[in-house]
């Protein structure tokens, strides 16, 4: 028996005026390149928790695309997608079953909407794969493949009972970052968030050891491997990071993740990052003022709250040797076309090391999606190739869509203007250089008083 795990891979903007013009920009390419390199780890822990009696294969699509001819040789088919993806997964999926074989489909796209999997024949698999991968895989044994696989409600995986992922299932010379999961969840619910909150509501971190070992067998394989932690919102427990971090410092491995800009306030914390192979960290900043702020965090209006820390965070994060890459959402609720200018004022002024921009996109399952549906501000409902964060698919309150998207395009060309970002480089650079002579001299005051 043979199990393909097909990956719905890489990031492409539909409108192909934002292909040519805005994703050539060297900022979106080098970014969109760093996530078509991210192998499918949801995937990869699925075969870890396959019988061994089965064989898997991993593939990417775009391999796929260029063969003359899909492999025909699986006796079951796993795709893993996203929204911007689901559309060409379903094709695959088509193919497939055209041949007679089953195909089953993940991903936060398919546990938000099943019926829309179930509708073309393809067994949906809804929420935290590793809690029904098992029972699926028996049901297929006895030819008894359910339409749907979801966990009983209200249950949740136990990070602990993770299998190691399959990393020797991928071609070495291809993947610049191999990721690893840490934690699953965030304590925050932003309205436009389509990650695994939407899957459970708890947040848990994987134990320290076997985080380790997952390092460990990645470096069996990989000479000086660059890590993606797969989480949402890294260092929200701190004891237990920690203690993550003081292991992993003796890997000689660097890495990357995303958190929040709460990390600032932990100087032990951004400490132990730096030691430990931490180059940069993403924080969804998202709006670089009060207007589109307001509401995003669900919950306490926790952003709201947080903007006037901003710019000082940044710069305590980065004077520990750590890189912020921040992130702003265009076209939220309350922007006007000021905020193109605003976003490109606060990164030359804050001397953030890097940038991404995006529009507010609304992915299915989440609040924003419903609101903005009710309010009839879908441009195009159910238009899932839209979903890449780079296409305008809704209806702005301060601008139009076009706007939107102009703005896009001219303020990527402007943050991604290479005199401009060699600036902030030099800055950064200076800036940590200054900061670590004033720790120097910090240092020799305090001996010579205890003297």
């Amino acid at each position: 028996m043979k199990i393909g795990l097909i990956a719905m891979s890489g990031v492409r903007a539909a409108n192909p005026e934002l292909t040519k013009i805005g994703l050539t920009l060297p900022g979106f390419v080098e970014r969109s390149d760093v996530i078509a390199s991210l192998p499918s780890l949801s995937l990869l822990t699925l075969a870890g928790l396959t019988p061994p009696d089965i064989e898997v294969e991993y593939r990417e699509i775009r391999d796929l695309a260029a063969e003359p001819e899909a492999p025909r040789d699986y006796d079951l088919v796993a795709i893993a997608t996203y929204s911007a993806q689901v559309l060409d997964a379903y094709r695959v999926a088509d193919m497939y079953r055209e041949r007679g074989v089953p195909v089953v489909m993940g991903g936060l796209h398919v546990s938000m909407l099943p019926g829309e999997a179930r509708a073309r024949g393809i067994t949906a698999v809804v929420g935290e794969g590793e809690m029904t991968w098992p029972r699926l895989i028996e049901d297929f044994r006895r030819g008894a493949l359910e339409p749907e696989y979801r966990p009983p409600a209200g249950a949740w995986f136990d990070l602990a009972d993770a299998p190691m992922p399959r990393y020797e299932l991928l071609d070495v010379g291809r993947y610049n970052r191999i990721t690893v999961q840490t934690s699953r969840g965030c304590p925050h619910r932003c309205d436009f968030c389509a990650s695994s909150i939407l899957l459970t509501p708890k947040y848990r971190v994987k134990p320290v050891e076997m985080v380790i070992a997952e390092v460990r067998r990645i470096k069996e394989r990989w000479e000086h491997p660059f890590i993606e932690f797969a989480d949402d919102n890294s260092f929200i427990l701190r004891d237990h990071y920690k203690r993550l971090l003081e292991a992993l410092k003796h890997e000689g491995v660097h890495w990357f993740t995303e958190t929040d800009i709460a990390v600032a306030e932990d100087g032990e914390l951004l400490d132990l990052m730096r030691e430990s192979g931490c180059r940069q960290v993403l924080i969804g900043l998202e709006s670089p003022v009060a207007e589109g702020l307001d509401g995003i965090e669900t919950r306490r209006n926790w952003k709201l709250q947080r903007l006037p820390d901003y710019e000082s965070a940044i710069r305590a994060i980065q004077s520990h040797g750590v890189t912020v890459n921040g992130c702003f959402v265009l076209g939220l609720d309350g922007h006007t076309e000021a905020i193109f200018d605003r976003v490109y004022e606060f990164v030359e002024r804050s001397g953030l090391y890097e940038v991404q921009v995006t529009v507010m996109t609304a992915f299915p399952g989440t609040p924003l999606y419903a609101r903005l549906k009710r309010e009839g501000r879908l441009i195009r409902d159910e238009a899932w190739d839209t979903c890449t964060l780079f296409d305008v698919n809704i209806v702005p309150t301060g601008m139009s869509p076009e706007r939107l998207q102009w703005g896009l395009v001219d303020l990527g060309r402007r943050l991604y203007d290479r005199t401009f970002i060699q600036a902030r480089r030099e800055r950064f650079f200076r800036d940590l250089k200054r900061s670590r002579a004033l720790a120097r001299a910090a240092n020799r005051e305090g001996n010579a008083d205890a003297s």
